[in-house]
């Protein structure tokens, strides 16, 4: 029953029907915790999700708490270094640099990072998330220094496990092409978004909406270097896209 709530108030979610989803999402809770106990793994896979709603309309002092259970859950149930951990762990780090919370966010992406790298190897592509996430930190607070290495190994690893043309590899393109445009070296970031686009391209259909915002990417690019003319026909492309998806 639990899973079924769960599951409807996750279509409800994808909807943005945020007020419908909330009283299932909780009525889930409540079955995990009165059926398995409250410091049961699947009561802390509700909170998590229970707390990504709120987290979804910015109620951050709702989530908060719900990730902080979360976590102590998972950490009691599995033991510290465990995926598991490294998720709940991601999941509170993420929380914190909408609000500001940059000293609050890095501990956390930093153990999420080492338990996953004990635990499933240091090229696996969740640790190329993980890498991911770090580096966005960094990128956010204008340390680029730290966050380029971290950006070129999570690239460097889903190439390898996954293959040059996977939407992830993309992925990792764009946020590398996005610190290098964040500091004028517009050379070295205009390949990676000319990639990332193909990539997508191939690997989603021309129509797909990550085709679009990968259009929209480069056409920011090129209309905030002078070039307009080579920005409007991406836009144009974009937006068609866009208006086949309504």
């Amino acid at each position: 029953m639990a899973a079924s709530l769960n599951n409807l108030a996750l279509l409800y979610k994808t909807q943005g029907q945020y007020a419908v989803a909330e009283p299932l999402y909780k009525r889930a809770l409540a079955i995990d915790e009165k059926a398995l106990g409250k410091d049961h793994p699947d009561v802390a896979t509700s909170l998590n999700t229970l707390a990504a709603l709120y987290d979804t309309q910015g109620q951050y002092a709702a989530a908060e708490p719900l990730y902080k259970r979360a976590l102590a859950i998972d950490e009691k149930a599995h033991g510290p270094d465990q995926p598991d951990v490294a998720q709940s762990l991601n999941n509170l780090a993420m929380l914190y640099p909408s609000q500001g919370l940059y000293a609050a966010a890095e501990p956390l992406y930093t153990r999420a990072l080492a338990i996953l790298e004990k635990a499933i190897g240091p090229d696996h592509p969740n640790v190329a998330t993980s890498l991911n996430n770090l580096a966005t930190l960094y990128d956010t607070q204008g340390q680029y220094a730290a966050a380029e290495p971290l950006y070129k190994r999570a690239l460097a690893i889903d190439e390898k496990a996954l293959g040059k043309d996977h939407p992830d590899v993309a992925t990792s393109l764009n946020n590398l092409s996005g610190l290098y445009y964040a500091q004028g070296q517009y050379a070295a970031a205009e390949p990676l978004l000319k990639r990332s686009l193909a990539i997508f391209e191939k690997a989603l259909g021309a129509d797909h909406p990550n085709v679009a915002t990968s259009l929209e990417n480069l056409a920011d690019f090129y209309r905030k270097t002078d070039r307009i003319k080579d920005a409007e026909p991406l836009k144009a492309r974009a937006k068609k896209i866009r208006d086949i998806k309504r």
